[in-house]
């Protein structure tokens, strides 16, 4: 390249920079008024800092977002020399001060920066987007994990018990929170307001949980139906026709829908204390209603029982099971009574054995189980056809569960579970699971049961 055209290309680079150069200066913008903020010592001048930081980042594009945090990574980690050399002097004499030395060696100054960041108006909300971005990203930048780390410990103190405010949600309530309810709702959409309002009618309870700093915003929001003995189906809890009945009557409590509002507060757990405070609130109100219970779903069980009809040495080679479980594949099965005679006792049977022997990490593979048996709830029952909606086939054959919260035995339940990994099931659940290991052959469907020690009441 001769010397002139070197120079007109530099020219060029530095009057009109390249695309990938000018996302760098951005991003190189966005960390330096990060450095500057983390060296600000006044309060008022740290928030105006805070506010241009995160209007930087907001204004990076997506490759930009990317070097941000890549930045994030690289620049605000712990010295390893600092942390080696603070833990081998607290190694040598472990003194209160040479620990707090330690701590503070090998605290990342990302977290500091995060508790800086939150001074700006809406800080918070925009470190609560910044992590949902981080995990977005994960798969393809598995360092970011350090990102993510920092800021699920900040929103673990953040976000406690003590700042979340339970709310009643009801046709009154703010139009901005009703339509983000409708946004929101993962398990069983609203189909428009008309939905929405029967949902919110005197036989239905809502509540959720907001934080002061996310005043519009619910971050986990639980949908209630009132009703005389358990539901066993959702559609007529969904029916937006269906009358109204009088809240007074009802014996029981459903808890029909639960939905995690806010993505990057993700592994931030809200469910088991709305759960617990919704009871106290309906036994306040309604002390008619004595027993409190879910109908949920078993999302991943569709999606297992088509890998092990698959799978050598599994249901693959039960051929009296394999069967009936092949007119799954025949559309609108659930609406042909004979098909659906059929499937019923294998699809049932292999459901409860989905959830009492299908394990990962020792505890049951269907994430809705771990979390209502983690909080203290008894697998009660198993629902056919319970919801015939299109992902209600799709994801678990239209069956659901019941899992009831006994007041009494929740804590005795949880500490069953956490400490042995051991399901509190109804005898006739664990008949149903006995009945589908008869059923299958020994393989890898089919792990070593593990008995443990079981109340009276639920021994078959």
């Amino acid at each position: 390249m001769s010397a002139k055209s070197f120079f007109r290309r530099l020219l060029k680079e530095v009057v009109h920079p390249s695309e990938d150069l000018r996302v760098e200066r951005q991003a190189r913008k966005a960390i330096d008024l990060c450095r500057a903020l983390l060296s600000e010592q006044g309060e008022f001048s740290g928030a105006a800092l805070a506010r241009d930081a995160l209007a930087a980042y907001h204004e990076l594009p997506e490759s930009g977002i990317s070097a941000f945090f890549d930045h994030l990574v690289h620049e605000f980690s712990p010295d390893t020399g600092e942390v080696v050399r603070a833990a081998d002097a607290y190694r040598d004499n472990p003194s209160w001060d040479r620990l707090l030395a330690l701590q503070r060696s090998a605290e990342p100054a990302r977290q500091e920066l995060f508790r800086r960041l939150n001074m700006a108006k809406d800080g918070t909300a925009a470190l609560v987007a910044l992590r949902r971005q981080v995990l977005r990203g994960l798969k393809t930048h598995p360092d970011w994990r350090a990102i993510d780390a920092d800021l699920a410990h900040l929103f673990g103190s953040w976000f406690n018990r003590g700042f979340l405010r339970l709310e009643r949600i009801d046709w009154n309530t703010s139009a901005i929170v009703l339509e983000k309810l409708i946004t929101y709702e993962a398990v069983h959409q609203i189909q428009g307001w008309q939905d929405l309002r029967r949902r919110l009618e005197a036989d239905r309870r809502c509540f959720a949980f907001f934080h002061p700093a996310l005043p519009r915003e619910p971050l986990i929001f639980i949908e209630v139906a009132l009703t005389r003995g358990m539901s066993g189906a959702v559609q007529p809890l969904l029916e937006v026709a269906a009358p109204v009945a009088e809240s007074g009557r009802a014996d029981t409590a459903i808890f029909y829908s639960i939905t995690n509002c806010q993505d990057g507060l993700r592994g931030i757990s809200f469910g088991n204390l709305l759960i617990k405070q919704v009871v106290q609130e309906l036994q306040a109100e309604l002390p008619g209603i004595g027993r409190f219970a879910t109908l949920s779903p078993l999302p991943g069980f569709r999606n297992w029982l088509d890998r092990a009809t698959g799978q050598s040495g599994g249901l693959a080679n039960a051929g009296a099971t394999l069967e009936p479980l092949q007119r799954l594949q025949t559309p609108d099965w659930y609406r042909r009574p004979e098909l659906a005679q059929q499937l019923e006792p294998v699809v049932l049977q292999l459901a409860a054995y989905y959830l009492l022997e299908v394990k990962t990490n020792n505890e049951p593979l269907d994430a809705v189980a771990r979390f209502h048996l983690g909080n203290g709830a008894r697998l009660e029952r198993l629902n056919w056809l319970a919801d015939v909606s299109e992902q209600g086939m799709r994801r678990s054959a239209g069956v659901m569960v019941n899992y009831e919260y006994h007041l009494a035995d929740v804590e005795e339940n949880h500490e069953a579970f956490a400490r042995e990994q051991r399901v509190i099931a109804s005898a006739d659940v664990r008949r149903l699971a006995r009945a589908a290991r008869r059923l299958l052959p020994a393989g890898p469907e089919q792990p070593p049961r593990k008995e443990g020690r079981r109340k009276k009441r639920d021994a078959p």
